[in-house]
């Protein structure tokens, strides 16, 4: 299989179409690699080296893609921050990061300075996409720069922080490796062939989600990695969605299982009304899907739905549109080269049927930046978990049951949550639920 990887595909093809910005404007593959060159020149302008970190507060964006675009061809670090933290949480992701330059939207202005000035960024460090008080201007940042291709080029690395529901979020931090990007860009987007996704061709790539969470930043990245153009949305509407696919004849996406039950409560004749038939690869996962919603996406948008099972810190499982139906409620088996485990809370196998922790081999090594307790506590014999309950059935497909934490005891009986909320999503006039104990 052929993969360019982005950098290569721009130079050769400038002319192609790479992003639909949220607003309908679009830029090129050579326009696209012009910014991301600019804003390399201009971070190592502020002293910025290989292992260096730049944390990023934005919608999506062009600005985001960018900043992609830069920091994957530069050796460093890009921290996305969820723009609906607060500013002592950026700040305090700002400060843990050691973050050696900081770019934020205008829309999130008061947050930005308060988390800039509490973690003590000088004003070099400080850029803004549009106009923020104290901070450099992002487009004159970058072109004050040349456009020319960097030297010393090396694949830099995500670094996004957990969603700290045990804690502080913390950082998921990879070794930089001395690899060239061009080739580290067709890896990362390889991950794509395992859900049957070709490089190159009519694809094009709908980012129904916020870009600081793993997934859709992502998914946009390998996207455009295998020469297929990303049309941003910046914020989640069910039917612009549709209205979108039909109009960009969208064949791939990342959704979770909340949007296909915002999509499946939209009124009978809305669904109808808009053309799907160009959906071949719909990726979903990160949370518990019912298998009733499923089913019933699978009838309206056909064998086009993949889900898989991982996290931040890796995976992973997938399962094909087929399987699911032969399997119904599973995730998948896992994929190659990972391995999946469930063990007791001795840390002995257990059976096939019987619940217990889910653990994923660890096939690259990563840490919780500042938290070596939490990083051993999490491992064993070359296995990680993410805190995760479930079971493997006679033929290895696994089965999710909820988070640890999560779970219920009573008389001596677990209570699995998520099983309890699949079974309320059910009802059509159930809009979201959440079970919990009291």
């Amino acid at each position: 299989m052929d993969v360019r990887g982005f950098w290569k595909s721009a130079q050769e093809e400038p002319d192609r179409l790479a992003l639909v910005l949220p607003d309908e404007r679009t830029l090129s593959a050579g326009e696209l690699l012009a910014a991301g060159n600019r804003l390399v020149h201009g971070l190592r302008a502020l002293g910025l080296e290989k292992g260096d970190c730049v944390a990023v507060l934005l919608p999506n964006g062009a600005a985001n893609v960018e900043v992609l675009v830069a920091t994957m061809q530069a050796g460093f670090y890009v921290t996305p921050i969820n723009t609906n933290l607060a500013a002592p949480e950026v700040a305090y992701i700002l400060e843990d990061s050691l973050s050696k330059a900081f770019i934020a939207h205008e829309s999130f202005a008061d947050r930005a300075v308060a988390a800039a000035d509490e973690a003590g960024l000088s004003a070099e460090a400080r850029i803004a996409v549009g106009s923020i008080p104290g901070f450099q201007d992002f487009a004159a940042f970058q072109a004050a720069q040349s456009d020319a291709v960097p030297e010393d080029r090396v694949a830099g690395q995500f670094m996004q922080y957990t969603s700290g529901t045990t804690g502080r979020p913390k950082g998921i931090r990879r070794p930089i490796f001395e690899v060239d990007p061009d080739v580290m860009g067709g890896m990362m987007a390889m991950h794509l062939a395992r859900f049957d996704i070709t490089p190159g061709g009519d694809h094009v790539h709908l980012t129904t989600s916020p870009m600081y969470h793993t997934a859709p930043f992502a998914y946009t990245w390998f996207s455009l990695n295998f020469d297929h153009h990303a049309v941003l949305m910046d914020h989640w509407d069910p039917e612009r969605a549709l209205q979108l696919i039909e109009k960009h004849r969208v064949t791939t996406s990342h959704m979770v299982p909340t949007q296909f039950h915002r999509l499946l409560m939209l009124p009978e004749e809305v669904r109808n009304r808009y053309d799907v038939s160009s959906l071949r690869h719909v990726l979903h996962a990160a949370a518990p899907c019912p298998a009733e919603i499923k089913r019933r996406m699978l009838e309206w948008w056909g064998p086009c739905i993949y889900e898989y099972y991982g996290a931040t810190e890796g995976g992973g499982t997938l399962i094909k549109p087929q399987e699911w139906l032969d399997h119904p409620g599973s995730v998948g088996k896992a994929w190659e080269g990972a391995e999946i485990r469930i063990l007791n809370d001795g840390g002995k196998d257990l059976p096939a049927g019987e619940p217990g922790t889910v653990y994923m081999k660890l096939i690259q090594d990563f840490a919780y930046k500042g938290d070596a307790k939490k990083t051993r506590e999490n491992r064993r014999d070359g296995f990680f978990t993410v805190g995760d309950i479930g079971y493997l059935d006679e033929d290895a497909y696994l089965f999710l049951c909820d988070r640890k934490i999560d779970m219920i005891i009573s008389g001596g009986i677990n209570i699995y949550p998520a099983e309890i909320e699949a079974e309320l999503f059910a009802h059509p006039k159930v809009a979201d639920a959440a079970v919990f104990g009291i």
